[in-house]
């Protein structure tokens, strides 16, 4: 019955949904979305965009179903699900990369945690074979480790990296990032590289996002901004900057980069309890890339936003200035076109 009511009717569902939470409103003049996915079987949490360099209309979108039961779905760009993992114990955020060095052949993957099993599962793309020898142990010997939020960082060498949070953690060295390299059977392993990151203590750190052409981390400490670090782990652990800071509701969440250049665009950040996207300068402001002052607050159908994904690539009619994804309350994701988003923040700008 709810699947007829997304498909036949998204923004009556979209309003019921709202009409049950006490915070979380639609704005009468919030975007809708281009496409609805098929449902998952328990809860959506955060998407990846796969693009298919071959044809780039074949691209792919992986979401994670977050339970003790839970999986990773693909979606192709209609919404409906092509493929899945099941019985993966409580994934929750996914990233994706290219080009990792298995068995002399360069695979695309895509990364998950699992959250029970304090581990990082890792599969191929775009077929979503498992290449990790059922998961790979992270925050080892931690007395705090519940894997949640993860970013994939490709270095200029090609070298690939994830950065790994968790659902709690020390004030430093809160986030761990690891090297991914072929264990010399073709499966990945991986190395721990170094522990950075502040954390508040307030609540927990869920979206990691990674900016390889700029080289930046950013994550949200949730009810308290977004920490900027340097990706490359040779610059040191100093934190860039803080910001994000004022105009949330209550929790900070997913995290995505929309690219206009090679160092220009947008930040988009969850303001989760809002049902809207900050938006904020990629490059910085006033030649200081450190400096991110907020210029548009866009206002979404989705309904309470852990994670999000952007693409800037022609993915088609729908989509032909790029992707925004966003997950919803509803077990769906939701996918936007950005030229709807880019009118929002144009119109911002000029005010």
């Amino acid at each position: 019955m709810i699947k007829k009511i997304y498909y036949a009717l998204p923004v009556i569902a979209i309003a019921a949904i709202a009409c049950n939470s006490k915070r979380a409103t639609v704005a009468p003049d919030a975007l809708k979305p281009v496409v609805i996915t098929d449902t998952v079987g328990y809860d959506t949490d955060d998407p990846a965009i796969w693009i298919n360099s071959a044809d780039t209309l074949q691209s792919l979108i992986v979401g994670t179903d977050k339970d003790t039961n839970g999986g990773l779905y693909v979606y192709n760009l209609d919404g409906k699900i092509i493929n899945k993992v099941k019985d993966l114990k409580r994934p929750n955020n996914v990233d994706i990369a290219y080009g990792l060095k298995l068995s002399g052949k360069k695979v695309d993957i895509a990364v998950a945690t699992e959250r029970e099993t304090n581990k990082i599962r890792v599969y191929s793309m775009p077929d979503l074979k498992a290449v990790d020898n059922g998961g790979i142990e992270v925050f080892a010997g931690e007395s705090t480790r519940d894997p949640m939020g993860i970013a994939l960082y490709t270095a200029a060498d090609s070298s690939i990296y994830a950065i790994v949070g968790r659902k709690s953690g020390p004030a430093n060295e809160y986030l761990w990032q690891y090297k991914l390299t072929d264990d010399g059977t073709g499966a990945v392993k991986a190395e721990l590289i170094r522990k950075f990151g502040k954390y508040s203590g307030k609540k927990e750190i869920e979206a990691i996002a990674v900016d390889n052409e700029s080289g930046f981390i950013y994550y949200s400490d949730e009810t308290v901004g977004v920490h900027k670090y340097h990706a490359d782990p040779s610059k040191g652990n100093e934190e860039l900057a803080l910001f994000a800071d004022t105009g949330f509701v209550s929790d900070h969440e997913g995290i995505s980069i929309y690219k206009t250049g090679p160092s220009t665009g947008y930040i988009l950040v969850s303001n989760q309890q809002k049902n809207t996207f900050m938006v904020y300068p990629r490059e910085g402001k006033d030649g200081n890339a450190n400096l991110h002052p907020l210029i548009a607050e866009v206002p979404v159908s989705t309904i309470e936003s852990d994670g999000s994904e952007v693409s800037n690539i022609n993915l088609g009619p729908k989509f032909p200035k790029g992707l925004f994804v966003a997950m919803s309350n509803g077990k769906v994701f939701h996918f936007y076109d950005w030229r709807a988003i880019q009118e929002k923040i144009n119109a911002a700008v000029k005010h």
